[in-house]
């Protein structure tokens, strides 16, 4: 029950933070669908020991194919998807934890809790960069087989 409740905060996460950044009425659902499927790989992820480096990692190459997609059918730009959708991913507790620990002079908390962050947000990056490329491999692969087929025509 946990985990659905999780998957309904991210669907509403996400629209909410869409509704702040006021992105199209109707990109908000499928954004919402986008950060809900990538928040469920995370989970999986986490299910399975990988931690939440890896998580990210998944999650946000998730939320750039889909993203890319979503862009594809609507019409749209990709990053109307991929901003609200990366929500639930930034690391921000750990981000105010290493703020706290260094005003309250623990600095082998903040340290470590400074490489979460750092190695969290690298992870993310490095994700939508894969995403990136996967999507350029799926336009050559879907441009090939058009090719392919008007030589057999």
């Amino acid at each position: 029950m946990a985990i659905i409740g999780q998957l309904i905060l991210a669907y509403l996460a996400v629209l909410g933070f869409g509704l702040i950044i006021n992105i199209p009425h109707q990109a908000l659902n499928v954004a919402g669908w986008i950060g809900t499927i990538t928040w469920g790989a995370y989970l999986i992820v986490q299910a399975f020991d990988g931690g939440v480096v890896l998580g990210s990692l998944i999650g946000s190459i998730g939320i750039g194919v889909l993203s890319s997609i979503a862009a594809r059918d609507k019409k749209m730009p990709a990053i109307i998807f991929n901003i609200p959708s990366l929500v639930s991913f930034v690391p921000g507790s750990q981000a105010y934890q290493m703020v706290r620990n260094f005003a309250l002079g623990q600095y082998r908390q903040a340290v470590s809790f400074m490489l979460q962050v750092i190695m969290i947000t690298g992870a993310i990056a490095l994700g939508f960069l894969l995403a990136e490329l996967l999507n350029r491999l799926i336009a050559f692969g879907r441009l090939q087989w058009r090719r392919h087929q008007i030589k057999q025509s």
